[in-house]
């Protein structure tokens, strides 16, 4: 029997062998993780403060000693300006100049459309559709054109193009500015999203006040507000699509020498050019939406038309008066869209080739002096007075047949009347009473903890003091009401947008299809569907949210559309390659990559849902936009300014909470 023994070159080898790492517990592993580590910090924050709280203020309420009454300062600010509006420097030499211009702005556009006359009007602005953007758009501008005059509005409309033609203009070059600097610069990227949030969300009526009180009712502070709500979606698209330039592109024009000036207009703004084209989307539409909220202040025009049938409850009128503006929503958005298309896009062998050149402009010049002129000799300067279709009357009848017969007793699914129930009795009443019910110390650590979580100690300091800010102005318990009814509309919107908004983005047919059903819900005045939405819905807190639906839903639905469409093809190619299925590739590619866009999607649904909430108070809401609408109405403007700050401050809250804040890498870390 021999005995087995192991060679010492068997143990030398034998010891060479690593010994595997054994693997780290979950408890490890999950300590490790960044989201951990911060949820621990704050559970060791509360569980110290929550006790310092309740021990101090026994009651969950907002406690009066960290309110700060600011009606003081707030009327001894009216009243210098309502006494130095006259005789101060900065009146007469500043906002003076800003007014003169821009009435002189709009009364020169103006009077070039009453000088050209209807026919003059139509033929240009047609040929100018044909030559900057085709034929169909072309078409769409005269039809467009035709059914203004045939609806009597020529004359608003007008007096509405030359108003838009400047707010739109200036929101444009102030917003592209505005969006170049946070495009190219990090700091001033940060620094303009809490201006930008606030010149967004803080409600038109709540800075009528202090714009009328400055420049006085008419065109300049109707101008100016428009300006203000336009501008923010032109700023963040353009940043938006500055700062996702492809990284390979850039370096690769950078490696050939080229200037940063050079980068820009070579590389960065071809690269954003679909964001850009958007961001003029946004702005006009929503330029057009504050028709009406413009005619509030002297906007004339057609909002003005629409307001007054309003007051007389005439909802046919108010559609009358409120087609125009889609109309010319359209015309603009196909013609701004389909001429940013064809810029720098190769012209397809065998394809059309419009006339290029100064002999093009030129021919379009002489036409329509032509058509101008013949109209002014055979004495038609105004649409002809026996063209015209009555619709007012047909309208209102289908109201009323809606109201008959949708508002309750339908079979199956019940009416609105029981969807308007149901909406209130189990989704906004809980959610309010819950929100007024938790102390005010445990809604600011909720807002903290989500805030860091997804973002930095600065976002979660943000957000907390924006909602700390409420509390302070002592508006604490309406703020809640108002919380819970943008929460709940903004989780509808969201729902259905981003469900719409995928199913657009796999189809072009249902893009094109839903392409203008979403200009008339996005470009409509709110006044004009606020009569059928209550009489369908009945007064309260259930209309506003639909009409907050109805005007938020457009912007997710494209946002979220142009941002899956804008995924890299490479990547989805990859993914094919690799076997993966349509929905495969939608998860883990598509929704991935087209985070950015998804964001800014929620972003904007919070923002224009916040829009809404003072139209609401006018439908029985309450809260913070029946504040908004009595501080207006009585002209004062501390209760008005107070309840349009909390709004901003829940706007500003919701966008930290929603918005990730990534850290920036160091190089070489």
């Amino acid at each position: 029997m021999t005995a087995t023994t192991t060679s010492p070159a068997a143990d030398t080898s034998a010891a060479k062998v690593p010994e595997s790492e054994p693997h780290p517990s979950p408890w490890r592993a999950a300590a490790q993780r960044p989201a951990v580590r911060k949820l621990a910090v704050l559970l060791v924050l509360a569980a110290v403060l929550v006790p310092l709280a309740h021990t101090t203020w026994h009651s969950g309420s907002w406690p009066g000693a960290l309110t700060v009454d600011v009606s003081g300062p707030l009327e001894k600010s009216s009243d210098w300006i309502l006494d130095n509006r006259d005789s101060h420097w900065i009146f007469l030499y500043f906002f003076g100049h800003i007014s003169n211009a821009i009435i002189i702005g709009v009364r020169a556009v103006y009077v070039v459309l009453l000088a050209l006359g209807w026919a003059g009007v139509t033929a240009g602005l047609s040929l100018l559709a044909w030559r900057v953007a085709g034929v169909r758009v072309a078409v769409t501008t005269l039809v467009s054109l035709a059914v203004c005059g045939l609806l009597g509005m020529w004359v608003p409309t007008m007096q509405t193009l030359a108003l838009m033609a400047i707010a739109v203009t200036a929101s444009v070059v102030i917003g592209g500015l505005l969006g170049l600097a946070g495009g190219l610069s990090e700091w001033a990227y940060r620094v303009q999203r809490p201006v930008l949030d606030t010149m967004q969300v803080l409600p038109a009526f709540a800075y009528l006040l202090p714009v009328v009180m400055i420049f006085g009712n008419g065109v300049p502070g109707a101008v100016l507000a428009t300006v203000i709500y336009a501008a923010p979606p032109m700023a963040r698209l353009t940043a938006l699509g500055l700062r996702g330039a492809d990284a390979g592109v850039l370096e690769a024009v950078a490696s050939l020498g080229a200037t940063g000036r050079q980068r820009l207009l070579s590389a960065r703004l071809p690269l954003a050019r679909k964001e850009l084209l958007l961001g003029v989307n946004q702005t006009i539409m929503m330029a057009l939406s504050m028709a009406v909220i413009a005619s509030v202040i002297g906007g004339g025009g057609l909002g003005d038309r629409v307001y007054q049938a309003l007051s007389t409850v005439d909802v046919g009128k108010s559609l009358a008066a409120g087609i125009p503006i889609v109309l010319l929503a359209i015309v603009m958005d196909r013609t701004t869209a389909a001429a940013g298309e064809r810029i720098g896009a190769p012209q397809a062998e065998g394809g059309h080739r419009l006339l290029t050149g100064w002999p093009a402009w030129a021919g379009v010049a002489v036409i329509t002096a032509a058509v101008a002129l013949a109209g002014r000799l055979g004495g038609a300067l105004n649409w002809p007075s026996g063209w015209f279709y009555n619709i007012a009357d047909p309208v209102n009848q289908a109201k009323e047949w809606m109201v008959d017969h949708l508002y309750s007793g339908v079979p199956v699914i019940g009416g609105t009347a029981e969807w308007a129930e149901g909406y209130i009795t189990w989704i906004l009443n809980p959610l309010r009473d819950g929100l007024q019910g938790l102390p005010w110390y445990a809604v600011l650590l909720i807002v903290a903890t989500l805030a860091w979580l997804i973002g930095t100690w600065a976002t979660a300091l943000t957000a907390t003091a924006a909602m700390a800010a409420i509390g302070v102005l002592g508006v604490w318990e309406p703020s809640m009401d108002t919380l819970s009814q943008v929460l709940a509309a903004v989780a509808v919107t969201l729902v259905l947008g981003f469900a719409i908004g995928i199913a657009a983005a796999g189809s072009a047919r249902l893009e094109r299809l839903l392409r203008p059903v979403l200009d008339v819900c996005q470009t409509m005045p709110q006044f004009v569907y606020l009569i059928p939405v209550v009489a369908l819905f009945a007064v309260g807190r259930a209309p506003a949210a639909a009409a907050a639906i109805v005007y938020a839903l457009p912007a997710v639905i494209r946002i979220t559309t142009q941002g899956i469409r804008n995924v890299d093809p490479a990547a989805l190619e990859s993914a094919r390659s690799l076997g993966a299925t349509r929905g495969q590739q939608l998860r883990q590619v598509q929704l991935p990559l087209a985070r950015p866009a998804l964001l800014l999607a929620v972003n904007q649904g919070v923002v224009l849902v916040l829009a809404v909430v003072v139209i609401g108070g006018l439908v029985g809401s309450g809260a913070l936009g029946y504040d908004v609408l009595f501080g207006l109405a009585q002209g004062d403007l501390a209760t008005g300014l107070v309840a349009g700050a909390a709004i901003v401050c829940l706007g500003l809250m919701l966008d930290r909470v929603t918005q990730p804040t990534a850290r920036r890498e160091r190089k070489g870390s």
